[in-house]
């Protein structure tokens, strides 16, 4: 296999990969994800933890089987069953319950990375922002109850730190009756205990017991500071519960409403809380690195960072779910980053808020079913890509707007980003899709540079500046005249780039910040457009890639964020019934947890991409309350 092209040779010939070729690795969606809002856990069907990054998101990976089938594991499950009966999380919350059959009994596994109430210092993810109430505890905390019957449990415990490259050196505590031992690595300690006698075999720790009806177990994992935690059943059940009960805390704050989608909508909240970094208010775009876009393809990113042209999304989202406490700490966050010598925001930055993603590949690793390279780092971090500035300032009307009023720690961010999009919007640039072929003149980068000078007249107007908003109004008016006579084909439709009559998603924007009026027929036309021209079987592709100078080789998958754009897009255009269908059919395509990776695969029905996917999450809550709020209006009109 080619890991440029992913093909595979057939017959003396060639065709691509399927996301579905047999594969000792589990399909992408397969996954559940758990979080305490510090860092994340991947959590495979056989019950093994495929992906675990300590302390944060984006720290070296210590379980890695997602990305290479050595790079450690750590599974508390039945002996020799691989497949289980159910899973599902308890509602409301991000923990996991898993059941299992065996040919003698049943069991059910409890876990979740904990939370729980805190009045101490953290010291492995020191907090930027103030404190909550509740902290992570920086553990992973199983428990295992046989339901019925007789099941013999096994705990397999091998951590591979650095990303595959350092097994683990383990050390036995004999006095403390074999139940705990302390795993370390590359600079990097675990400890494990629990109520199962344990042996070191080489790079692992096991352990095994029968359990009867009623009988029940636990371990945990911890790279908190200080001594072992978890000595007992009932603290694992304990945290265990406190973790339930902070996420329904939690979900009690947001807005849900009374309607059919509200499960995946509260699920995709838990989701995007789950892919916030509570110690400085960031998020991240997804939990992993080097999921393929292309199946054994090179379309592979570090999406453990946190994206400017999120931010939009991540406000419009938190807002509608009445979630003002999140939005708030991710403004902060924004107002907090380095910016550029000529004041502009860099595309993303690091969770902690650092500016060098320099990025490199780990040869060593297989990659996800043979897909490489594995990256760590993201190279597009110094990209020019002029659609940033227009997500940041819509992201900062929408918070002026909702607390009504305009903090004066962001006038300065305002002032500059509006500077930058009057300097740079008549520039090439890669784009939104972060394109590494050479820089072109994307409609979508200069309808953002028009969002931007729009967005900033008005948050000008709300202070006061009459003479500032109307030179910013000027300029918003110059950008649209100059898309609307570069960027729009004979047959009034919005083009890619200004050298192409080919289409791209991204150009479904327009619609969702205003850049038309509702009836104007070029905004018709293009929505239209991309949805009969830019899908395969009714999901939508972000653009054809032999139509694309992208600088990579190898097909994608349709993008789902750019699906639920058109739903949103469809539904602003009056086509509600067809905006309607869509949405349903997205729905159904959610992995059987609820959860969205970056692209579906319309031949196989597979995720591809990088799991769970933020965007995704984020623009199936905006499609929704489009809906809901449509038909809301019509019930009561």
């Amino acid at each position: 296999m080619s890991d440029k092209v992913g093909q595979q040779q057939v017959d003396g010939g060639s065709r691509e990969q399927s996301a579905a070729a047999p594969s000792p690795f589990p399909p992408i969606a397969d996954h559940a994800f758990l979080s305490d809002c510090h860092t994340g856990a991947l959590i495979a069907p056989d019950g093994s933890v495929a992906w675990l990054c300590v302390p944060s998101f984006d720290s070296p990976s210590v379980f890695g089987t997602v990305l290479d089938r050595q790079a450690g594991y750590f599974r508390l499950a039945p002996f020799g069953i691989n497949h289980p009966a159910a899973r599902a999380y308890e509602p409301g919350t991000n923990v996991l319950v898993t059941t299992w059959k065996t040919p003698t009994g049943w069991v059910e596994v409890r876990e979740a990375l904990t939370m729980g109430p805190h009045d101490g210092t953290d010291e492995v993810t020191p907090h930027t922002r103030p404190p909550a109430d509740d902290d992570a505890d920086h553990m992973l905390v199983r428990t295992a109850r046989c339901l019925e019957g007789t099941v013999e449990v096994e705990l397999v415990c091998e951590p591979v730190f650095d990303y595959g490259r350092t097994p683990a050196v383990w050390t036995l505590d004999a006095d403390a009756g074999r139940h705990t031992a302390e795993a370390s690595g590359a600079g990097q300690s675990l400890r494990l205990r629990t109520d199962l006698a344990l042996g070191v075999e080489g790079d692992q720790t096991r352990a095994r017991r029968t359990l009867y009806a009623g009988d029940e177990v636990f371990c945990s994992l911890s790279w908190a500071a200080g001594p072992a935690p978890v000595p007992s059943l009932d603290d694992a059940r304990g945290r265990l519960a406190a973790t339930s009960r902070y996420w329904r805390s939690w979900l009690d704050r947001a807005r849900m409403p009374d309607h059919r989608w509200r499960d995946p909508i509260q699920r995709s909240a838990l989701v995007i809380k789950g892919l916030s970094y509570m110690p400085t208010g960031a998020t991240i775009a997804a939990l992993t690195t080097s999921l393929p876009e292309t199946p054994g393809g090179e379309r592979n990113w570090d999406y453990r960072y946190t994206w400017m042209r999120d931010s939009t999304f991540t406000l419009q989202a938190l807002h509608y779910l009445n979630l003002d406490w999140e939005a708030n700490e991710f403004m902060q966050f924004v107002a907090d980053l380095e910016p550029n010598a000529d004041g502009s925001l860099q595309i993303m930055y690091g969770i902690d808020g650092r500016r060098d993603l320099t990025e490199s590949t780990r040869d060593d690793l297989s990659g996800y079913a043979g897909a490489r390279p594995v990256r760590i780092g993201n190279g597009a971090f110094d990209q020019r890509q002029n659609d940033v500035f227009g997500a940041v300032l819509d992201s900062v009307l929408l918070h002026s707007r909702r607390s009504q009023r305009l903090p004066r720690r962001l006038w300065s961010l305002v002032e500059s980003q509006a500077r930058c999009a009057m300097a740079i919007w008549r520039e090439p640039d890669q784009g939104i899709w972060e394109a590494r072929g050479k820089p072109q003149h994307y409609v979508s980068s200069k309808l953002l540079c028009w969002v931007a000078m729009d967005r900033a007249a008005k948050l000008a107007e709300i202070r006061s500046d009459a003479a500032l908003a109307e030179t910013w109004r000027a300029s918003a008016e110059e950008i649209k005249q100059d898309v609307l006579a570069h960027g729009v084909t004979d047959a009034g439709v919005l083009r890619q780039h200004y050298e192409t009559d080919a289409l791209d998603a991204s150009t479904l924007l327009a619609a969702m910040f205003g850049f038309f009026d509702r009836g104007d027929p070029r905004l018709h036309a293009s929505v239209l457009a991309i949805a009969d021209q830019l899908t395969e079987s009714g999901f939508v592709l972000r653009y054809r890639t032999e139509e694309t100078d992208d600088g990579l080789s190898g097909r994608e998958g349709s993008f789902l964020i750019c699906s639920f754009w058109l739903v949103s897009a469809l539904s602003i255009v009056g086509e509600e019934q067809r905006a309607r269908d869509l949405m349903e059919r997205l729905l159904r395509v959610a992995s059987p947890l609820g959860l969205y990776a970056e692209e579906f695969d319309v031949e196989t029905g597979r995720h591809l991409g990088n799991f769970p996917q933020a965007f995704s999450h984020l623009a199936l809550i905006e499609a929704a309350a489009r809906i809901i709020v449509t038909e809301f209006e019509k019930e009561f009109s």
